[in-house]
């Protein structure tokens, strides 16, 4: 099994609640240092693309 390399977000300052982000070759898998569960979201390259162009398009100025 691999171990994924995960990399804290830049947006992310003191605190738990910090998003962490690992890739392997087709897939990405995120997760939030503050989730007791550990839950970890894994999508693949285009899926998470998509999310992230309908987050931007949504966000306020």
């Amino acid at each position: 099994m691999h171990t994924l390399d995960w990399r804290k977000s830049s947006y992310c300052q003191t605190g738990d609640a910090c998003v962490h982000i690992a890739t392997t070759p087709d897939t990405i898998h995120l997760t939030e240092s503050a989730d007791p569960t550990q839950t970890i979201l894994s999508a693949a390259p285009t899926a998470f693309g998509a999310l992230l162009r309908a987050l931007k398009q949504n966000s306020p100025a």
